[in-house]
């Protein structure tokens, strides 16, 4: 909606139509930092295959710390789609500004502990030289991206939990043609520029974030919504509001945290079966993360329109909405898995990857066609429960899959050094331990009493 009232602008109805309304335009915003990380793979798959290994560990780390944004993110997005749906847009303001503090404070916490804490800590896992101050310079020059990151993640929660997703585009476009022009020039050094290989992918991505925040802004503040919103009238701390944006990010950043952080401990395990393996691992996560993008935009609109339909009083429409998401997601998974297994080779020559790189590739494209199945149904469950407000429930079905994820993956890659086919399958138990207490917390209708 491009304009916002008191009455029932805020308000989403139940309908397909609405669900795609919102659901495309966060598609294209999760698509693009996909299409940015998968270039910046692409352009460091034909720099040299060493440092498309290294991106895999160096790109999951980061993915940790983006993983505590996204968590900020998605708590916002729940606290303001139910002001959304009680018609309190002044409260939207306030809950907005505070958010940007935390985020801002927390992304300091992460420039420092990356320049005094990582560099032992990849250490202990990278024992190549070589690779250990590859892996280390692109870190400390990445994770200047942050700040930029976390305040254009808070946009993302205030224009979906708002109903305005279509405002998404603008920024995410912008940030993708950066991106993938700086590519270009940094990594080989082209148009005057001097080559910077694997840190040439670092400045672009950082550079990207920026133009993307900056355009996302300039939009917002076009639009008229700053004023609507009251942005940034009371740009101040307030500690109610800080408080309760803890209390619903603090399990979601915890629970983002620690899947990404097992993410880097499946890598760092996989850096022992070789360059070979670690590079079509890397693949692979670009590949699940882009079969991910439709699920995961179903994922954020199913949060913000049980948190919305809550708002409303009209707790009835929460599972006539959940069955419409899963027909919808598990739809668009069936449709990607047989894309995946048609064409698995024309995916991996984009990477300009042949030879022994397919033959381990083309058995963990099977495995993973299966796990996208099994997530589209999880992502469903899991945000209507980040929806309804019980972000502690969220965290500790995050917590049980983790566990018997982190096991398995030691077992199967370390203790036993069986195949990373074998250690892929780590992603069917970790979807499915994320299922169980999600479809077990909806059904038992705790979630109707919740306030927020």
């Amino acid at each position: 909606m491009s304009t916002l009232s008191k009455n029932t602008a805020f308000q989403v109805q139940l309908t397909t139509r609405q669900i795609i309304k919102m659901a495309a335009p966060i598609s294209v915003s999760i698509l693009i930092p996909q299409i940015n990380f998968v270039t910046n793979n692409i352009f460091l798959g034909h720099y040299s295959k060493g440092a498309l290994a290294i991106a895999g560990l160096t790109g999951v780390y980061y993915l940790v710390f983006s993983a505590i944004g996204y968590g900020l993110n998605n708590g916002l997005q729940a606290l303001i789609a139910r002001r959304a749906g009680e018609n309190r847009p002044e409260e939207i303001g306030k809950l907005f500004s505070q958010a940007v503090f935390i985020g801002l404070s927390t992304s300091l916490l992460g420039i420092l502990l990356t320049y005094m804490v990582t560099p032992h800590l990849f250490s202990l896992f990278i024992k190549e030289p070589g690779r250990l101050q590859q892996a280390v310079s692109f870190c400390k020059i990445r994770i200047w991206g942050l700040p930029f990151l976390y305040v254009y993640q808070m946009r993302n929660a205030l224009l979906v939990g708002t109903n305005q997703s279509k405002y998404l585009v603008g920024g995410a476009l912008a940030e993708a043609v950066t991106n993938i022009l700086l590519d270009y020039l940094l990594i080989f050094g082209h148009g005057g520029f001097a080559e910077m290989g694997l840190n040439g992918a670092a400045v672009s991505s950082i550079v990207a974030e920026l133009t993307g925040l900056l355009v996302v802004y300039l939009v917002i503040w076009k639009k008229g919504i700053s004023n609507q919103l009251h942005l940034f009238k009371n740009f101040r701390w307030d500690g109610y509001n800080a408080r309760l944006i803890f209390s619903m990010s603090a399990p979601l950043i915890f629970q983002h945290g620690i899947s990404l952080l097992s993410w880097e401990y499946f890598f760092l395990l996989i850096d022992s079966h070789g360059e070979i393996a670690l590079a079509v691992s890397n693949t692979m996560r670009n590949i699940l993360g882009l079969a991910g993008i439709v699920i995961w935009a179903f994922g954020s609109t199913t949060n913000a329109m049980t948190g919305n339909i809550i708002g409303q009083g009209k707790q009835e429409l929460v599972w006539p909405l959940i069955k419409k998401m899963l027909r919808l997601s598990l739809g668009s998974a069936i449709v990607i898995a047989i894309f995946l297994n048609l064409f698995p080779g024309l995916l991996f020559s984009v990477y300009g990857q042949s030879g022994e790189f397919v033959a381990q590739a083309i058995p963990v494209v099977r495995v993973m066609s299966a796990a996208i199945l099994m997530m589209s149904i999880a992502v469903v469950f899991l945000n209507a429960v980040i929806g309804s407000g019980n972000t502690r429930i969220s965290m500790m079905a995050e917590i049980f899959a983790i566990v018997f994820y982190c096991v398995y993956i030691y077992l199967t890659l370390d203790k036993f050094f069986l195949s990373i086919t074998f250690g892929w399958m780590s992603e069917w138990l970790y979807w499915t331990c994320l299922f169980l207490p999600s479809f077990l917390y909806m059904r038992s209708g705790k979630w109707k009493n919740k306030v927020i």
